[in-house]
């Protein structure tokens, strides 16, 4: 009996003190900071073609996971090998294995800032726009495309950069392009409110057409103050049917945005862009125009100007006149100090 009961007791220890470890083990496994150890939060990426192989590889190479047995058993465990979700994940300092699971499990991402202004053409946008987000710029243009191709609100190649407006959007890593599209599209919708809705149409023009107009605006001075004043200008010019005759037109045209003073030769290209030879707004914008500029088109300034011609101050502002005659007053001014200006330019050189 005695010898029995030395068995039990021996089995009975053994038992426990496996368990103790089995559940001492657990607890670290499910409990005990495994990811980011005494350092800093960061981000870590899982791209869409990502394994979970890839991922144990990545996080144990950056420097993620302090033991990644231990990580890679209960991810296993809770089955996240089988569901991977790619996107931008934060990770804190000294989280748990089961914490940094839950993270990655759950989706819960962290969004990116997608930031973009100064765009003249569409092929520009796919490359700024997906620069820090899983869609590639092949993948934007062809989403676009297919928009452009279905959509019943006047959106063609040539204006569909209306459509997106300059600002900073949060955006999840994993977006389809067709939901990126589809983003952009509703932001769209939201700026074009009933207020700015109404304001178009009173002024008779498609919001479509307030872009094309606040781009040539945006083109023509570097003068904030000054947007609502030209915008005013366009539109006498445009109800009097007068030719636009705006030289950032031009420059589009001849798609070399290098130039920096418009020639004659210029005036030449036969383009439904050059507002010099064709009447009436161009078929789209010349470039991405700021809110603020379309807000201007569309509280623009009532005057009786039609001309502008830059100031001979070479301040960046314009001097405004509402016949030929006072304008090429201010045209004669400005060219004999850029004139002058050339002249000591060249002495200096000397």
């Amino acid at each position: 009996m005695a010898e029995v009961s030395k068995t039990k007791l021996a089995f009975f220890l053994v038992a426990s003190t496996l368990l103790i470890t089995f559940v001492f083990y657990g607890y670290q496994i499910l409990y005990t900071p495994n990811i980011l150890v005494d350092r800093d939060n960061r981000v870590f990426v899982i791209h869409k073609d990502y394994t979970f192989r890839k991922i144990q590889e990545e996080l144990g190479k950056a420097g993620f996971v302090n033991d990644m047995v231990s990580f890679s058993f209960l991810a296993r465990l809770k089955g996240y090998d089988k569901r991977i979700q790619p996107g931008r994940f934060t990770l804190q300092r000294n989280m748990t294995n089961l914490a940094a699971i839950g993270v990655l499990s759950a989706g819960m991402r962290q969004a990116e800032r997608v930031t973009f202004t100064n765009v003249r053409l569409v092929e520009e946008l796919g490359e700024k726009i997906t620069k820090n987000i899983g869609v590639t710029p092949a993948e934007f243009d062809a989403a676009l495309n297919d928009f452009v191709d279905v959509n019943t609100e006047g959106f063609d190649r040539e204006n569909i950069i209306s459509m997106f407006l300059p600002n900073t959007y949060e955006i999840y890593y994993n977006v389809s392009p067709a939901d990126l599209i589809e983003r952009f599209h509703t932001e769209y919708k939201k700026f074009w409110n009933d207020d700015r809705l109404a304001k178009a149409q009173a002024l008779g023009f498609t919001p479509l057409e307030i872009s094309t107009l606040a781009s040539i605006v945006q083109a023509e001075s570097i003068k904030d103050e000054e947007a609502e004043i030209i915008a005013g200008l366009y539109i006498n010019r445009l109800e009097k049917n007068i030719p636009l005759q705006a030289d950032p037109t031009l420059v589009f045209a001849a798609k070399d945005f290098t130039i920096k003073r418009v020639l004659n030769k210029h005036k030449e290209i036969d383009s439904p862009y050059n507002t010099y030879k064709y009447a009436g707004l161009p078929p789209g914008p010349i470039n991405m125009p700021q809110i603020a500029t379309i807000d201007a088109v569309l509280n623009y300034q009532r005057h009786n100007y039609i001309y502008m011609c830059a100031r001979e101050d070479f301040s960046g502002y314009h001097n405004f006149a509402s016949t030929l005659t006072e304008h090429n007053r201010n045209a004669s001014r400005y060219q004999k100090a850029l004139t002058n200006e050339m002249r000591i330019a060249a002495q200096k050189k000397k």
